[in-house]
Order: structure tokens, then C-alpha cells, then sequence
């Protein structure tokens, strides 16, 4: 058998995950799903964490994969007024959801087998609800510490 893969998108603050879908087996995210996943976690965001609503300028750590750089993407962007913080292409060490969340996950997962999209849909909210709290804030706190780490090393990857 040959092992499946799937995709899943997560947004998510200091506070705890806002959203998160999985995209079915070697389906790629694309422009529309984008913008789509990008009303749906304003919308949970809303409900979620409203104090976060009212901030003047959210901040979104965003990255430069084509389906977030496409115009139909960049217009829906300016909808909700985010401030957007992009990212070099492959720096997985300056990304929260890689170096922190995905890293942890993937310990997670460890022994672990599938047999159905659903069981790794649910293994994924078991993951995200056994994360304590203070799991999410230590994520994003150590980005300003790993960006003076990549500028320190003139950008070079170093995790």
C-alpha cells in the first residue's frame, strides 16, 4: 500500500486553533478554497475570539504559496482588514504551524495508523484538543526569537 496524504489548513492564535479544514486525498489548495477558508475562519474568528475582532489590525503570518498570492487571494485579504506578515518560500523554521504545531502532531502521530480520512480527521481533533493552553502562546512567542536566530545566521536555515 502506498501511504496517502493529506492536507490540512489551520489558523490559529495565542489563544487556540480558530479553524481548521482537511482537504480530500490529492486534492491542492487553489485560490477559491483559499478565499473560502479565509471567510470561514473570519467568521469562526468572530465567534471564537471577538476580542480579536475588535483589534485595529489583526495580524496574519502568511506565506507565499501561489493560491495566497493570487489576485482573487490579495483582494479577499483586504476584506477583513488583515495586516499580512509574509514569509520566504520553504522556511519552515520561521513558521509557527510547522516548527511548533506539525513538529508536536507529528509526535503525536507516532505508531499511529489509518485506515480512513475520517480517522485522521479525528486523530487531528484529538491532537488539537489535548493541547493545553499555554501550547499556542508558546508557539507564537517563539517567532521574534527564531527570526533574530534567521537573521543572525543571514538567513540561512538553521531548524
Amino acid at each position: 500500500m502506498t501511504q496517502k496524504k493529506l492536507l490540512v489548513s489551520v489558523w490559529w492564535t495565542s489563544a487556540g486553533v480558530i479553524h481548521y479544514s482537511l482537504l480530500k486525498c490529492g486534492q491542492m489548495i487553489t485560490a477559491d478554497i483559499y478565499c473560502q477558508q479565509l471567510q470561514t475562519m473570519k467568521e469562526e474568528r468572530a465567534a471564537k475570539q471577538p476580542r480579536l475582532v475588535n483589534r485595529s489590525r489583526p495580524l496574519l503570518l502568511h506565506d507565499n504559496a501561489r493560491s495566497h498570492t493570487a489576485q482573487q487571494t490579495t483582494t479577499k485579504l483586504d476584506e477583513p482588514q488583515l495586516e499580512c506578515l509574509r514569509r520566504p518560500p520553504y522556511s519552515s523554521d520561521l513558521t509557527p504551524t510547522d516548527y511548533h504545531s506539525f513538529r508536536n502532531f507529528d509526535n503525536f502521530l507516532q505508531g499511529k495508523k489509518f485506515n480512513s480520512d475520517a480517522a485522521v480527521q479525528t486523530a487531528f481533533k484529538e491532537f488539537i484538543d489535548s493541547r493545553p493552553h499555554r501550547f499556542f502562546s508558546k508557539g507564537v512567542n517563539e517567532l521574534p526569537l527564531r527570526w533574530q536566530k534567521c537573521i543572525n545566521n543571514n538567513g540561512a536555515y538553521f531548524d
